[in-house]
């Protein structure tokens, strides 16, 4: 049986899968269409808030950003995961007490204001949307290599996949979804990172092979790899390279962006007790830390298998003790057939500049400090890099095949991508149709809207955010979790210090609330398209994405927390400039400040 075929088989599988759950539990309420009438254990709110908040930026794209980026980028991995726990410690039991369906309704009672729910209408859709074109840039990666058509063509399949799936279930649906999901993205995420480490360091979990000795060299792996990319002029994977401020600012932006995303949030109504949603947070963690731990190995042992694939004269230690692949064994060999399939999709491409027939990967920049690559660049003549084009949310997908491992192994790595993709796609449009149905619609526009017709505008809400996240998801500001990073910095400088200052605060008013999201969140955008350009679209930047353009090198996505902190200030001076909340809203939150007990859901 081919590739081909076997990819088809199981990923169609997967699919049947989902759509036959979202059918069997599709919501006919919206209690059940916002919140799975809250009657989802903790176990599987955990496990199904853990496939959630593991998008195609944590199963696809942070391996390959740590696959290139080393140390740097171990900030993903600090801030995501510190972020959870935030949210779990400090949210998550407050707003599943206060008993409502979505995260402006919370914000427009608490803050006595529709004014405020519009305006958190408003950055949740911002943010969410941001985060979807994350989510399908992924589908577009994975349905492009491993259904052989282009990265557009895939970005339509996949979009046209989630439309069925999450507009037919709504929570109950994506729920019961996710838990399958998350199953298949765990698995296909372990399995190949069992077989890689073993191969390289004799270690059956990947956790300690990472820290374990590579068995060909006989050196610790990660000295091994330090050596193999040094030697091509390329930083030391293990080293800090960048500035301390920008990474600190990048922590704390994922860490308080996480505990500000709604998709996440609303997980927490679908429990029928405060307790529960403590409990579905601690399951969460054990179920995020089951791939999260595993990630540095997946992202160290690619980099080293493509570096070893190019020149394989690293495998024994003397990286120039052989020549570079060529480009003959590029177009017969059956080991290097993966090359060929993702040059397909354009995330992948060589150019042999000097025409000696030999493809050599190095950094053209380190060359100038380092003798031996110079040397072999005077030898044999070479122009520049050859290998022009490695797109970083190829990695975990390529990882299996680099590596030669069973085609099972490669079909089941597919079906994980998309699952993660999907998972915290469908999340988001969830959030998104809530938002608009719920809070702006039903609360705002036409509040005697019928049930039947509010769940009609929730569906027709999701397709069209598919439609907008997909259009620009086709030329997204960057890779996957590049793209999400930069919705992590929206949320947390517009819903996280208002749902702080709501649950924490008596004396934060709709004055302050409003004055401070707007701030937080319009500083936030305007900085961000500044470097990404306006809407992301491409070209209209008006300085460019670099280091020295950056406003005391603070990136992008790094912003987040200055939009906090701009929303915080801003919130805290109108407030003391205005009056105080009523006394009714005072009591309110010192009442959700108990958690005991929660509040029972207004009825719709």
């Amino acid at each position: 049986m081919s590739q081909f075929t076997l990819n088809l088989i199981v990923i169609g599988a997967s699919f049947a899968l989902y759509i036959g759950i979202a059918i069997w539990t599709r919501a006919g309420s919206t209690a059940e269409f916002y919140a799975a009438n809250r009657g989802v254990s903790p176990v599987m709110n955990g496990m199904a808030t853990a496939a959630d908040w593991m998008s195609a930026a944590s199963f696809i794209s942070m391996a390959g950003i740590l696959a290139f980026g080393g140390y740097d980028t171990s900030a993903y991995l600090m801030g995501w995961t510190g972020g959870y726990v935030l949210l779990a410690m400090l949210l998550a039991p407050y707003l599943r007490k206060f008993g409502k369906f979505t995260v402006p309704e919370f914000i427009g009672d608490r803050f006595y204001s529709q004014t405020a729910r519009i305006i958190g209408v408003i950055c949740l859709l911002i943010i969410s949307i941001t985060y979807v074109i994350g989510q399908m840039t992924g589908v577009g990666v994975t349905f492009s290599r491993y259904l052989e058509v282009s990265s557009s063509t895939g970005l339509w399949i996949g979009a046209a996949l989630v439309f069925v799936y999450a507009v037919l279930g709504g929570m109950k649906g994506i729920t019961y979804t996710q838990v399958a999901q998350y199953v298949v993205l765990i698995i296909a995420y372990t399995i190949p990172a069992v077989f890689i480490a073993l191969q390289l360091t004799g270690h059956v979990l990947p956790q300690t092979g990472l820290f374990g000795t590579h068995d060909a060299s006989g050196l610790k792996f990660l000295a091994k790899l330090d050596q193999v990319v040094t030697d091509l002029g390329f930083r030391s994977y293990t080293g800090h390279h960048g500035s301390m401020l920008d990474m600190v600012l990048f922590t704390m932006a994922l860490m308080i962006g996480t505990a500000g995303l709604p998709h996440v949030i609303i997980r927490f109504f679908t429990v029928p007790k405060v307790a529960d949603a403590r409990k579905s947070a601690g399951w969460a963690l054990v179920f995020i830390a089951l791939l999260y731990t595993v990630a540095p190995a997946v992202g160290s042992m690619s980099r080293f298998n493509l570096t070893a694939t190019m020149w394989p004269g690293a495998e024994t230690g003397e990286t120039f003790s052989q020549p570079a692949v060529s480009l003959s064994d590029i177009e017969t060999r059956e080991d290097l057939h993966w090359m060929r399939n993702w040059q397909l999709t354009g995330l992948l491409n060589w150019e042999d500049k000097n025409g000696d027939g030999l493809i050599q990967y190095y950094s053209e920049a380190g060359a100038a400090t380092n003798e031996p690559l110079a040397a072999v660049i005077a030898e044999q003549g070479l122009q520049g890099n050859e290998l022009t084009t490695v797109n970083n949310d190829i990695m975990v997908l390529a990882n299996p095949e680099i590596a030669n491992l069973p085609a099972w192994v490669i079909a089941i790595v597919a079906a994980g991508g998309l699952a993660a993709a999907l998972s915290t796609a469908a999340g988001l449009l969830l959030a998104i149709s809530g938002a608009v149905s719920h809070d702006l619609i039903k609360g705002a526009i036409n509040p005697g809207i019928s049930e039947k017709g509010e769940l009609l505008a929730a569906r027709i809400s999701m397709g069209v955010s598919i439609l907008v996240a997909t259009i620009l998801g086709l030329n997204p500001p960057g890779f996957a979790a590049q793209t999400v990073a930069l919705a992590f910095g929206l949320a947390a400088s517009s819903i996280f210090p208002v749902l702080m200052m709501g649950i924490f605060s008596t004396r934060m008013n709709k004055e302050g609330a409003i004055a401070g999201m707007l701030a937080g969140v319009l500083a936030t955008l305007v900085y961000i398209f500044t470097y990404k350009g306006w809407f992301f679209i491409s070209g209209t930047n008006m300085l460019p994405d670099t280091a020295d353009a950056w406003l005391l090198g603070i990136s992008p996505a790094s912003f987040g927390t200055v939009g906090a902190l701009i929303n915080f200030v801003v919130a805290y001076l109108v407030a003391k400039a205005t009056k105080e909340p009523p006394a009714e809203v005072r009591d309110l939150v010192e009442s959700i400040r108990v958690p005991r007990g929660a509040g029972a859901a207004q009825a719709h």
